[in-house]
């Protein structure tokens, strides 16, 4: 028995009337399939091949109800059940057009029946066997299969199951054939009422059949209809067809978007469809009425290729467990095709679906891999990233429990005799994802992700020359929650031409408003976990600079990335007369030719409602012309399109134009139709590029470009320049203002860069986070370093193994193409390696002769007085034949995952940070680089893996030398962590150059506050302490008042150095203490460092300011004449043991040799008032 559920109760039993009558139970509920592709199928034979121990061979009953436990028969859905087959629910069936819930069944099973369903050895089914309905109606398909063992008295044991199943069809469309007169069908002069044609069966509910007895028609009924595109124009030329039938229009819209049809039912089943090229179809059923005219308005949007707005997501899952892959496309019309593909091999459609869902049950190891979904509409294709599945066996530990070696560096009085070295091993568990000990829920994304983690440590102690340190060894790894860090987008906003900010405007992510510039142009988003591509679109309110898209790459492991996004300033408006033709050059390089002109016809601009426009038009076009090489970062989005087999390909660029055109009185935006443009080929100088070359428009929400029309050659003379050939396309300008000049670019390579924190370029100073960008460049003959265009701009974000760019490449000729690379951190410049006097391989990163070939030139080459941060190369293709270039740096495009994972021995482009002598130590090693190192310990240096806190106070030093201070950090006042060190923290003054003898540093520090497990707070005890001979002359006014305030207050008997009890609250620049909380600890204390070398609360700076913002003032004067040092000291006292925390600091970064040991003072009535206070220096001083 089958059912449509449409008005009748969901409950079916088949209650048998004898003895067993009442003698059963239900089972659990099932949930096996979802709403994706044709709608929710919960098949009896598919749920008995899972759940064989757990449901019977023949139910009495079954039962349905939504994932949310919402009865079937309240959902107002058609659905179908029957205890024999089970549940389904069709998603083309349901009349709001909305997909099916997410449905669960149970059976009813008779008690004490054998349950378990023997292993089925059916053969394949069938192909589904021709619909039974007639047109456009409801009927059944059937399929069928066969059981070797037929011939056997027990068949059924080794056969369960239905020998046959059905499913519901549609028949095919009804023909229908408009008359000339625009009425659907013609009826006899004598038919009337319901007179029926013979062996006709269909039945009108108002009106009469037609003679094809193919649709119901009222000859007194017209039905007016009016057509407007998505910017308000009138839709001329779109057709109107009846939904269901052939493709033949029933009328065609006037020039005003108007259309009439008589004889349409408005029966509320009459369905119709409006079409236009290049948007999307709009269906439209007619309100049930009585009265003979009906009018419907009908407003078309822009059709829209697939884009992939939620990508498949990588999981770990182990043996026997199910796993879930989710595909959200989004496109207009909606996507009516899905395949999936495992290791690039199409999966059957049969047992994976053809839905934007992939369901696999009882997962094996030979299922483990790569999965990749591929969406089509009508308009294209899309291809989804790959989603990698890792399958653990049952008996495997989902994680290696044995640590990687970790080095970390030791101060440089720490060597270590063992490793003949300044480095510690201290091991580290690889972050990556592993199965969790609870079976997962079948979502899209997983609601607990789990990763592998250190989840023992073990204290030791590091021998240093003259003191030892406190350390925790990863001991042991295992598969814990992963740490829960957020992805962060900050930057400023800014004019390209002079760094004028976009002050408080709009930005906008898919097509919504999230978030607004600040005074100076700064921002900060949070990417949404389930984003993928970051497209931002920039909005100026006060109209200076051209709306702006932008796609930011980001770091997927979480923390901040810093962005510059610079945008093009608008062109002044010129006034238009829109009664003639008006000519518009695009490209203003001076003493060139522009690249392009636009002509606009008479009378081609109309108001949004589709009103003609008649007076003057104010006309701000703006073009970013590749010929400029200054403006190449204004580049709109990523320069990207997808094409029709949905794969992702590079555009180069030939100039981008944005266009405003406005009401000269009411400001209101006007669009305009038939405009021409004609492209000078002479400004082409890639002769094949003349043949590719098409016109793109931006889409705002996805980033990507899309085609708008293409060229034909036409010889012409414009203006009163010399007859020439001209690409000439036409175009309409409505809802997009944005287009660019582009041709699909097939060379293609990625260029592999890194970077890192020092000169020393070793694989654990990388730093992460930095955003790379790459300019392409394509050189005039035979002057590489003089190019005359660019072509592309992208950029890309290192992690830990650096970042591939993008870039195009050339096989044949190296110097074809060349590209211009640079590196920012928090918006600060990184600095290339040199290429001048001579280049050395070992340096850059490459070796010979691949580098000769690449032509490697940092931008200071020619002239030192130029900036050292930028180099230039040419893109040569490496040979695969010479095993000199297969190495890196430079990767073929097909090659992404060798770039991506290349070891550290690989080529490899440099940039490094020009830092002071700095150096930090953390008891619990923490590589600040990647937020999801951070270990659960009392002793962390930050305690919250969500919230980085920095702290720093700055002194002032008087002295004739640089100072090396250092902050000693210890638990203070939380029982867990007491008396135990936190890390050290080292730093070299930096000298004013205003005031002879002066110099000042910022000091980091560890903050006060909760420790991880947010109980209880603990007052970090801050031991500060100059190298040499100095001692504290002043303690800003302010920072002493607020620690005399906030008891306890720790000791301070030496004037060598300043202890304190870290503060509570976040000071700001009047105490000296200086306090950034961020989700990203690179940036928090990017920011604090920058604040405190200002001098304020709300300002950076790079400068050091040694006379504002100061919390403590040594003077580091010479040593006296015969003072003794610590040598002298320990000759004198042979049995005292040195105080090991005076211990300062290392070599300076460059030199290559470590800065000697200076003399430490030790004085022994100081010392012995130091070791009471030591004992209790965590109990108030009254």
């Amino acid at each position: 028995m089958e059912l449509n559920w449409a008005a009748t109760t969901l409950l079916l039993t088949a209650m048998v009337c004898d003895a067993a009558r009442g003698h059963w139970q239900w089972t659990p509920w099932f949930n096996i399939d979802h709403p994706g592709g044709s709608g929710d199928h919960e098949q009896l034979d598919a749920i008995q091949r899972y759940y064989p121990d757990q449901l019977c061979q023949t139910p009495l009953g079954v039962e349905a109800r939504t994932v949310h436990g919402v009865p079937a028969a309240l959902t107002g859905e058609a659905v179908h059940l029957n205890h024999q087959h089970g549940f389904w629910c069709v998603n083309e069936e349901q009349p709001s057009g909305e997909h099916c819930s997410n449905y669960a069944v149970r059976f009813r099973c008779p008690t004490g029946s054998a349950s378990r369903v023997a292993l089925s050895s059916w053969s394949s089914w069938s192909e589904w066997a021709s619909c039974s309905a007639g047109c456009e109606q409801t009927g059944v398909q059937t399929r069928s299969r066969a059981c070797p063992t037929a011939q056997l008295p027990d068949w059924r044991q080794h056969c369960p199951g239905p020998l046959q199943e059905g499913r519901m069809c549609q028949g095919q469309p009804c023909t229908v054939t408009p008359s000339t007169d625009l009425r659907l069908h013609s009826l006899p002069a004598n038919s009337g009422g319901q007179q029926q044609t013979a062996g006709c069966e269909l039945r009108c509910a108002m009106g009469r059949v037609n003679a094809a007895c193919t649709q119901c028609m009222c000859e007194d009924h017209s039905l007016y209809g009016s057509v407007r595109l998505q910017d308000g124009a009138p839709a001329s030329e779109a057709t109107v067809h009846l939904r269901g039938s052939s493709n033949k229009a029933l009328t065609v819209c006037d020039n005003n978007g108007k259309f009439r049809i008589p004889g349409l039912c408005p029966d509320g089943k009459t369905a119709l469809e409006i079409r236009k090229p290049y948007y999307g179809i709009a269906v439209v059923t007619l309100h049930q009425s009585t009265s003979r005219v009906s009018t419907i308005d009908i407003k078309l949007k822009r059709s829209e290729k697939p884009f992939i707005k939620k990508q498949p997501q990588s999981k770990v899952r182990r043996e026997g467990q199910d796993v879930t892959f989710c595909c959200q496309v989004v496109c207009n019309p909606p996507a009516n095709k899905y395949l999936w593909y495992h290791n690039g091999s199409l999966l059957d459609a049969r047992t994976a679906g053809s839905g934007s869902v992939l369901v696999l049950h009882q997962l094996q190891p030979q299922q483990a891999g790569q999965y990749m979904c591929h969406a089509s509409n009508t308009l294209g294709s899309i291809k989804s990233k790959p989603a990698t599945l890792t399958v653990t066996v049952r008996a495997a530990p989902s994680c290696n429990p044995t640590p990687q070696s970790y080095l970390i560096r030791l101060p440089s009085d720490c060597y270590q005799n063992l490793s003949q070295s300044f480095y510690y091993d201290v091991g580290k568990c690889p972050v990556t994802a592993c199965a969790g000990t609870q079976e997962p829920e079948g979502q899209c994304r997983d609601a607990t992700t789990y990763c592998c983690g250190a989840v023992k440590l073990e204290d030791r102690v590091i021998s240093c020359s003259m003191y030892t340190l406190p350390i925790r060894v990863v001991n042991k790894c295992g598969c814990q929650r992963c740490i829960d860090s957020k992805a962060i987008v900050r930057g400023r906003a800014v004019a390209a031409d002079d760094g004028e900010p976009m002050r408080f405007g709009q930005i906008f992510m898919g097509g919504k408003k999230i978030s607004m510039t600040g005074y100076k142009g700064t921002f900060s988003i949070m990417v949404p976990a389930d984003i993928d591509r970051l497209v931002l679109t920039f909005v100026d309110r006060h109209q200076k600079f051209v709306n702006t898209t932008k796609v930011l790459p980001f770091n997927r492991k979480g923390g901040s990335v810093f962005h510059e996004v610079k945008l093009l300033r608008k062109k002044p408006e010129i006034m238009l007369d829109c009664s003639i033709s008006n000519t518009i050059s695009l490209g203003s390089k001076e003493n060139q030719d522009p690249v392009a002109e636009l002509e606009i016809p008479p009378n081609s601009f109309y108001r949004e409602n589709g009103e003609i426009y008649r007076g003057l038009v104010k006309a701000s076009v703006t073009f970013l012309d590749p010929r400029d090489i200054s403006l190449a970062s204004a580049a709109q989005s990523d320069l990207n399109f997808i094409n029709e087999e949905g794969d992702v390909l590079p555009l180069r660029t030939y100039g981008m134009f944005s266009l405003d055109f406005r009401d000269e009185v009411a400001n209101e935006r006007l669009n305009a139709g038939q405009v021409k443009l004609f492209l000078d080929t002479a400004q082409v100088n890639i002769p094949e590029h003349l043949e590719q070359m098409k016109l793109w428009s931006l889409n705002p929400e996805t980033g990507f470009w899309e085609e708008e029309g293409s060229f034909t050659f036409v010889r012409s003379r414009r203006g009163k320049r010399e007859e020439r050939t001209f690409l000439v396309g036409n175009m309409e300008i409505r809802e997009r203002r944005l287009f660019n000049l582009d041709v699909p670019e097939s060379r293609r390579c990625y260029v592999k860069v890194r970077s890192f924190r020092g000169d020393r370029f070793t694989s654990g100073d990388q730093l992460e986070g930095v955003v790379v960008s790459l300019i392409n460049l394509e050189p005039t003959p035979g002057f590489a370093s003089n190019p005359r265009a660019w072509g592309r701009f992208d950029s890309a974000v290192t992690g830990a193994h650096g970042a591939c760019v993008p870039a195009f490449c050339d096989d044949q000729q190296p110097h074809a193409y060349s590209a211009y690379v640079t590196a920012t951190l928090g918006g600060e410049e990184l600095e290339a390696v040199a290429s001048s006097p001579t280049v050395n391989s070992n340096t850059v990163g490459v070796q010979e002769p691949f580098l000769h070939k690449l032509q490697y030139r940092r931008s200071d080459h020619e002239d030192p007085r130029d900036k050292k941060t930028a180099f230039r190369i040419n893109v040569a293709k490496p040979n695969a034949n010479l095993p000199a270039e297969i190495n890196g740096p430079i990767y073929p495009y097909e090659k992404l995952r060798e770039c991506e994972t290349a070891p550290f021995s690989a080529g490899h482009f440099r940039f490094y940070r020009v830092e002071g002598d700095r150096y930090d130590y953390n008891t619990v090693a923490f590589n600040e680089n990647d937020p999801t190192s951070w270990t659960e310990d009392y002793l962390a240096w930050w305690p919250r893996p969500m919230e980085f806190r920095a702290c720093y106070v700055k002194l002032k030093l008087s002295g004739r030398h640089e100072i090396t201070v250092r902050s000693r950090n210890m638990g203070g006042t939380h029982p867990r962590t007491v008396g135990q060190m936190y890390g050290l923290r080292d730093v070299r003054s930096t000298r004013d150059m205003t005031q002879p003898g002066v110099s000042a540093v910022c000091l980091e520090f560890k903050c006060s506050g909760m420790l991880y497990d947010q109980e209880r707070v603990d007052r970090t005890l801050v031991k500060i302490i100059p190298q040499g001979h100095c001692r504290m002359e002043n303690i800003n006014s302010m920072l002493r008042e607020y620690l005399v305030n906030h008891l306890p207050l720790a000791v301070n008997n030496d004037t060598s150095e300043f202890t304190m009890l870290a503060p509570l609250d976040p000071l700001g620049h009047n105490y000296g203490i200086y306090t950034v909380t961020d989700q990203d600890p690179v940036i928090a204390k990017e920011m604090a460092l920058g604040r405190c070398f200002d001098g304020s609360s709300d300002s950076v700076s790079r400068v050091m300011k040694s006379n504002v913002g100061v919390a403590l003032t040594f003077n580091c004067e010479d040593k006296p004449v015969g003072h003794q040092n610590v040598f002298q000291t320990l000759q004198n006292f042979p049995g005292q043991q040195p105080v090991y925390n005076q211990r300062m600091g290392r070599g300076k970064r460059g030199r290559g040799k470590g800065v000697k040991l200076r003399g430490l003072r030790l004085n022994k009535k100081l010392r012995r008032q130091r070791e009471v206070p030591r004992r209790k220096a965590f109990q108030p001083v009254v």
